[in-house]
């Protein structure tokens, strides 16, 4: 039985409502009624894993997120984490959360997935990780890529929190399961998700009802549209200089 994850999920919507957030959804459909399913997102703020599990409810699946093992921890998210049966990942010892999420999988769970790792600072798809394609292969059900839009506005990554902002609007946008030619490769299939990530973020910036109302606001659009985010190239300077 699910005790946690109905209760939590209600009272998100209850608090989009009370936000009135103009949220939009669209390609549900592609998410399998039952059965397994690797959903993978684009990351641009830490609330899009809320937002991931909301485009999963039109087809009342409940959705199994990986995340890193400190947020299980955690002394207020920890219990609800592990309620939820979500998937912790220790990076040190990875192979265990992906045997785990494998074995979800198998059993007709939907899991998700960030493959960028961490949040994308210029709100571009930034390169993927491996194990999104990974997963589908090994536990052969469909890939499914998703992007979402306009949560960073409320809670991103040096940026400071405005949970309480009104009226946001957020689209998330899910694909078609990515399908390959029999025998391809792990990295050919994350090439082609990057690809497709890429496409669905790119029409749900497009489509994106509001623009910002002035410079103070300029931050939320990435660079090749206007905005004043980092570049893809200037974040990845920063994090060579760091490394």
């Amino acid at each position: 039985m699910e005790i946690v994850y109905p209760p939590v999920v209600a009272t998100a919507k209850t608090l989009f409502r009370v936000l009135d957030m103009k949220i939009k959804i669209d390609g549900a459909e592609h998410i399998p009624a039952v059965g397994g399913a690797v959903l993978a997102s684009n990351h641009v703020s830490y609330l899009d894993f809320i937002f991931c599990g909301l485009g999963a409810q039109p087809r009342k699946r409940l959705v199994r997120f990986m995340a890193k093992k400190s947020v299980f921890t955690h002394k207020v998210s920890g219990p609800l984490m592990r309620g939820m049966r979500h998937i912790p990942v220790d990076r040190k010892a990875g192979s265990a959360a992906f045997n785990e999420a494998e074995r979800a999988l198998r059993g007709g769970e939907v899991v998700g997935v960030f493959p960028e790792a961490t949040i994308s600072e210029s709100f571009t798809v930034k390169g993927l990780k491996s194990g999104a394609a990974r997963l589908s292969q090994a536990s052969g059900v469909p890939l499914i890529p998703m992007a979402v839009w306009g949560p960073h506005r409320l809670w991103t990554k040096g940026r400071p929190k405005t949970l309480t902002k009104r009226h946001v609007p957020v689209l998330i946008k899910i694909g078609a399961p990515v399908v390959m030619p029999e025998g391809s490769t792990t990295e050919a299939t994350t090439l082609e998700l990057h690809r497709r990530l890429s496409e669905l973020l790119d029409t749900a910036q497009q489509e994106y009802p509001e623009r910002p109302s002035g410079p103070d606001e300029t931050w939320w659009l990435p660079a090749h549209l206007g905005g004043t985010a980092p570049t893809p190239e200037s974040v990845g300077d920063a994090a060579r200089l760091q490394a």
